[in-house]
């Protein structure tokens, strides 16, 4: 089942509510975590909930909960949900606000929501899409709710029978996918774009580079794609996904060397470590 915290307390989820004139959903003012759960247990849960701090500060937010109370709502929200594998999504905004883009000094809305997570597919597909991130954006490395850009680019992805878009930055260089950060192996390297490049900080990101030896960061050309010997793609969700076509290249997907060697070092440490 599907549950909801909010501003405080448990609430059934066909009651819970936020205000229309809440600023994130009038403007997309707000900053967001998804976290995978399983057996009732969160991983990387502290990864997350500093990511969540910084991107409010990026946005000029207040988070209204200590981790700790953080960590207690998530606990209490997974053990109402009663799920095996679950998404979990803890949201804050600015609250309630005049129509416009100006904030009040109403408290910021805190919400925390398990629902069920089915399982992703062991290798997926994906095209490269024209839009760029803009790298120089004054909200670049926030994982904000203003997602409008991805739903666009996923959905051009969707029309082709594809599971991902990829996007450049306006230096026409490698950036990310609309939910994805990406790992390329080029001359027998596994490398990922910098955050310079404008891709998220992404918590599954920062562990395959921490975990898969000689994993690195380089900037890599748009055009470099065309001679990847392999394609990855890594999400909370999702762990280490491999591409098996990319704008219809045929790639190694799942039996892909590197794409067996980040997904085992990514299970290994969930295994042994559920808060990284």
């Amino acid at each position: 089942m599907t549950a909801v915290w909010l501003d405080g307390a448990l609430v059934p989820a066909d009651e819970a509510r936020v205000s229309v004139f809440d600023h994130g959903f009038t403007v997309g003012d707000g900053v967001f975590e998804t976290v995978k759960a399983t057996g009732g247990r969160p991983f990387a849960l502290g990864r997350h909930l500093d990511r969540l701090r910084r991107s409010a500060d990026r946005l000029g937010l207040t988070v209204p909960a200590t981790d700790r109370a953080l960590r207690e709502a998530v606990d209490a929200v997974l053990a109402a949900a009663g799920l095996d594998r679950a998404r979990l999504r803890i949201t804050v905004t600015s609250g309630v606000t005049p129509l416009g883009s100006g904030r009040s000094e109403s408290r910021p809305t805190l919400v925390v929501v398990a629902g069920p997570l089915a399982p992703w597919p062991p290798e997926t597909t994906a095209v490269t899409v024209p839009w760029p991130r803009n790298e120089r954006s004054a909200v670049t490395g926030a994982k904000t709710t203003s997602y409008a850009e991805n739903v666009v680019a996923l959905a051009e992805a969707r029309k082709v029978g594809a599971g991902e878009a990829i996007m450049p930055n306006t230096r026409d260089e490698l950036c990310e996918g609309t939910g994805t950060n990406v790992f390329v192996v080029l001359d027998g390297r596994l490398v990922t774009p910098p955050l310079l490049s404008g891709c998220l900080p992404g918590v599954t990101r920062a562990l395959v580079l921490e975990e898969v030896p000689g994993a690195d960061e380089e900037t890599i050309p748009m055009a470099a794609l065309a001679g990847a010997a392999e394609v990855l793609l890594t999400s909370s969700t999702r762990d280490v996904q491999p591409l098996r076509q990319l704008d219809g290249l045929d790639l190694p997907g799942a039996d892909g060397p590197f794409a067996r060697r980040a997904a085992a070092a990514i299970a290994d440490l969930q295994a042994r470590d559920l808060d990284p």
